[in-house]
């Protein structure tokens, strides 16, 4: 038999068996990693499923919503960059000019009807649109630092947090194993509550908490924290509105705010040193690191997530453009892939999906239902 030919030169018929031998086992250790990350090789790795599952247990199954920060309203406006920042980063975004924003505000948790309260974590989420068409999607939270820094603790305090069956309510022993399995945590929990709770969405400074990487021009790189930090004056919440009645409190007065006038936020770069940590979201950067003000977030209009532009974003970390990469802080990429995973489930069940609890009708009379 005439011999195959594979590159430059001849082989024989068990030189082929061997060179097809090798690419199999190529092909099998691909397939094995695949199904190495997919989870299916082991039952006890986290993956998207489980962690969407875990969601489910702390939170009850709400179809079509968000599986956390299910509660929201969507947003929109503009960001004026100042132009301070580009010397930092080449990302198009920071070039002197205006570019549109599609944002949403929203609370922690996978409840989408829960009851407004002060204590709950708010977050703001921005998308920036750029020439050529790049993106900038950024979520950041009204708290200084994560109480978690790996997926891993994150999945186990949602396990913890998850509501007894006989009580409603979590199990103080299942907390406690988990706080001692979790020093990070325990560190964290101090900063997170000494936190300052302002009135409203409007008047809350939203961080972050995960470090980036700016790089200018050039190629150099540094590590960066940003905070949209609010022009609105500072209020301190002083009650309990909900008591009163009004679930939606938090989200009637943003609402009633935007429609007086546009709220806005300035965007608070913070550049970090050699030695501060850039892979652990539960540490805090030291005070006094310098800080370049690169721009103003401005909102002007909001709209229920019934009918909303923020409907259909995905608010990934990852999705960043050229001059802004991420960290080595590893909740990024878990944040990103359970980002996905709950985008394509409530993408399935928009047929099942009930309407917001913060309703297009009550947008329209100024944020009261």
């Amino acid at each position: 038999m005439k011999p195959f030919w594979f590159g430059a030169g001849p082989v024989s018929n068990a030189g082929v068996l061997v060179r097809l031998g090798a690419i199999g086992a190529v092909m099998l250790s691909v397939a094995g990693a695949f199904a190495y990350v997919g989870g299916w090789l082991s039952p006890v790795r986290l993956t998207q499923d489980r962690m969407m599952a875990a969601f489910q247990d702390a939170n009850g199954t709400h179809a079509g919503f968000r599986r956390n920060h299910a509660k929201g309203v969507c947003v929109t406006g503009w960001f004026e960059s100042s132009g301070q920042a580009a010397a930092l980063s080449k990302a198009a975004v920071f070039r002197p000019g205006r570019v549109p924003v599609v944002g949403r505000f929203a609370l922690a948790g996978g409840m989408p009807f829960q009851t407004d309260a002060p204590a709950t974590v708010r977050s703001m989420a921005l998308r920036f649109p750029l020439p050529g068409g790049e993106e900038w999607r950024t979520g950041m939270n009204n708290i200084p630092v994560f109480a978690v820094n790996s997926a891993r603790g994150f999945y186990e305090q949602l396990l913890a947090s998850s509501p007894d069956p006989a009580t409603g309510k979590p199990d103080p022993v299942r907390m406690k194993e988990f706080l001692a399995a979790h020093p990070e945590t325990v560190r964290a929990l101090p900063l997170i509550k000494k936190r300052q709770v302002t009135s409203g969405f409007a008047n809350s400074t939203f961080n972050s908490l995960n470090a980036f990487r700016f790089v200018d021009a050039a190629g150099a790189s540094v590590p960066v924290r940003w905070s949209t930090v609010p022009v609105q004056p500072f209020a301190a919440d002083s009650a309990e509105p909900s008591a009163a009645g009004d679930k939606n409190y938090l989200f009637d007065d943003l609402i009633a705010q935007i429609a007086q006038h546009p709220q806005q936020w300035r965007l608070i770069v913070t550049i970090g040193q050699a030695d501060d940590p850039t892979n652990d979201a539960t540490l805090p950067w030291p005070a006094g690191r310098r800080q370049v003000d690169a721009g103003t977030v401005t909102i002007d209009h909001a709209s229920s997530e019934d009918d909303g532009r923020c409907t259909d974003v995905n608010y990934d970390p990852l999705v960043l453009p050229s001059g802004i990469e991420p960290s080595d802080d590893p909740l990024l990429s878990a944040r990103s892939a359970a980002y996905a995973r709950s985008f394509t489930l409530r993408a399935e069940e928009e047929h099942e999906k009930p309407p917001s609890a913060v309703t297009a009708p009550e947008v329209q009379a100024g944020g009261k239902s």
